[in-house]
């Protein structure tokens, strides 16, 4: 970033232009909420177009732009597998944003949206996917899946407070200075909430699967992706223009 600032500063000056230019970010919403960046570095451009995009739209335009805007390249672009290129490439091993992360964008996407549009905690948002992915995870896998987004959001919640400005494409957005006015400091143990996830967790356990489980979802709940079970579903959660 230091290299890029020097850049935008001298190329105009060199070119004897009396203007100047503007550093891009390239951070993506669901990278964002993660904290999947480094503060002061990444997060310290001028302006980031993709700042509050996320990473699952980003991927359906760039498919949408290889074959209405005739550039076929992009869809090489969108197969190849995220990764911040840290650590050379070698023929055994690749560095993946997804395994560093420990959750896809998928996933992030959807924390993203319980968290902000349907103001879901901790055990809010446990519950709901326990409804959403029964037959695909168990509550104690969920409740593993939910703790770990819970830490890595609120040790970097720190990190919102210096994000590029962006369009706000997304309505769970966590950029801290023009969006979404909340704490940047937590405990990051969350002590009461996840003592009441495990007490769940035990609850469906002793009740055989029968409180949060389901003995399978549907073909109708698998291709609508709303699950079923007795887990709760966040309110208005199945409408997909909710906090557009």
């Amino acid at each position: 970033m230091v290299i890029a600032f020097l850049l935008a500063s001298l190329m105009p000056w060199v070119q004897t232009k009396g203007s100047f230019f503007l550093v891009l970010g390239s951070s993506n919403v669901d990278e964002g909420l993660r904290g999947y960046l480094t503060k002061y570095d990444c997060s310290s451009a001028d302006i980031n177009p993709i700042g509050s995009v996320s990473k699952q739209d980003l991927r359906r335009f760039l498919c949408w732009a290889a074959v209405n805007l005739g550039y076929p390249t992009l869809a090489d672009i969108e197969a190849a597998p995220p990764t911040a290129e840290l650590e050379p490439i070698r023929s055994n091993y690749s560095q993946l944003d997804e395994a560093d992360m420990g959750m896809t964008y998928e996933e992030l996407s959807m924390y993203g949206r319980l968290r902000k549009i349907f103001r879901c905690g901790p055990v809010s948002m446990f519950q709901h996917l326990c409804h959403r992915w029964c037959g695909r995870l168990t509550p104690a896998e969920v409740s593993v899946k939910v703790k770990d987004f819970f830490r890595y959001y609120s040790a970097n919640r720190h990190k919102m407070t210096t994000l590029t400005p962006s369009y706000h494409a997304e309505s769970y957005s966590p950029e801290d200075n023009r969006f979404d006015l909340r704490q940047f400091l937590y405990n990051t143990r969350w002590p009461w909430q996840f003592r009441k996830i495990d007490e769940l967790v035990r609850q469906d356990q002793v009740n055989n699967g029968i409180s949060l489980t389901c003995n399978g979802p549907t073909e109708t709940e698998i291709s609508s992706d709303h699950g079923s079970g007795m887990g709760v579903p966040a309110a208005n959660s199945a409408n997909q223009y909710s906090g557009i």
